[in-house]
């Protein structure tokens, strides 16, 4: 049987990656999550769901293969650093060699979170760096490190000069400026995985998703929190800024569809985009969920909010032709999910 690991594994993406890791395969998937931001397992998993303790080890399903641990990731790995043998001697779990690794533990939020506290956000900086040497160290077989769209040079993504931005516009060696130390953080840890890759022989891939979204997902977040305000028929209809400034929005399967093909075929921690390629306003996302809705509100623009770069989206012609593919769920489609989702919640 092989064993997996998902840091952050109760937070939007990697909660996703439990269930699907879990439905898709027949291997135990071990995550760590200190709930700062993720939610508790019982929140997300079917109800009902069996549910066994083991010291503070939460163990989830008729067949035991989710394997959740509260805490934070850092003090985890140094107990691996320390003594990799730690889970097992303390545990009896046989994690002594993980097959694929997926870190998505890390100090996330929407743009108040960003613009708000980018002191604590640049925590990021000391998970990512410890989770790297505990990867080295350890020598997993695969390696998935969630970059950032954020990572882009933000000259690249105002009113006046927004391109479809592809892989090549970072370049380690002519470095532009990110976005807050979010994007920092995540550039560095792009650079920590080409190393653990060049220099350590461990198998990474990176990838940067745009703004990917889905039914679950918190609503500190604007896509599901939008849905609720047009499932309860907000009027005036508030958008932050003028929200004439756009995304990428792709949707949260897509996401993990295109991950895991990457993890087959992309090894040296290089790292790819994950979108639609298409740039969508938030007036326009308010168009969609109000017609869903039936009616047709004022827009009130709130313009003391924070709204980040104007203008960020994706080229995808390298992802479709090295991997050959294209996200499969629709802006239409995908945002219709969400609203379901946001009426369930209301009813």
């Amino acid at each position: 049987m092989n064993y997996h690991l998902i840091t952050g594994g109760c937070g939007f993406v990697g909660r996703n990656f439990v269930k699907r890791m879990h439905r898709t395969t027949q291997d135990t998937i071990f995550f760590v999550d200190d709930l700062s931001v993720g939610t508790h397992p019982s929140t997300w998993l079917p109800e009902g769901t069996p549910v066994r303790k083991l010291d503070n080890l939460e163990i989830f399903g008729e067949d035991e293969r989710m394997v959740f641990l509260k805490g934070d990731f850092r003090d985890v790995v140094r107990e691996l650093i320390a003594d990799d043998q730690f889970l097992k001697t303390k545990y009896g779990f046989d994690f002594t060699k993980f097959s694929d690794v997926f870190h998505f533990a890390a100090i996330v939020g929407g743009r108040a979170k960003i613009d708000g506290d980018p002191m604590m956000v640049a925590l990021d900086l000391s998970i990512d760096a410890e989770f790297f040497y505990w990867v080295t160290k350890h020598k997993p077989a695969r390696v998935l490190y969630p970059s950032s769209s954020a990572a882009y040079p933000v000259d690249l993504q105002t009113d006046t000069n927004a391109i479809a931005l592809s892989e090549t516009d970072i370049d380690f060696k002519k470095m532009g400026q990110p976005d807050m130390t979010y994007g920092w953080t995540k550039l560095t840890g792009e650079y920590l995985a080409f190393i653990a890759a060049k220099y350590y022989g461990v198998s990474v891939t990176c990838i940067r998703p745009f703004s990917g979204y889905g039914e679950d997902q918190d609503l500190t977040y604007p896509i599901p929190a939008i849905a609720a305000r047009a499932a309860g028929k907000e009027n005036p209809f508030e958008v932050w800024g003028s929200g004439k400034q756009g995304r990428d929005f792709v949707h949260i399967e897509d996401v993990m569809d295109c991950t895991l093909l990457a993890m087959e075929h992309i090894t040296d921690g290089s790292a790819i985009n994950i979108g639609q390629g298409r740039l969508t306003s938030f007036l326009e996302i308010i168009e969609i969920f109000t017609r869903f809705a039936g009616y047709n509100p004022t827009i009130k623009p709130l313009l003391d909010k924070p709204v980040g770069v104007h203008s960020r989206y994706c080229n995808m012609d390298y992802v479709k032709e090295r991997l050959g593919w294209e996200p499969k769920i629709s802006i239409e489609d995908g945002m219709r999910r969400v609203y379901e989702a946001a009426l369930d919640r209301r009813n």
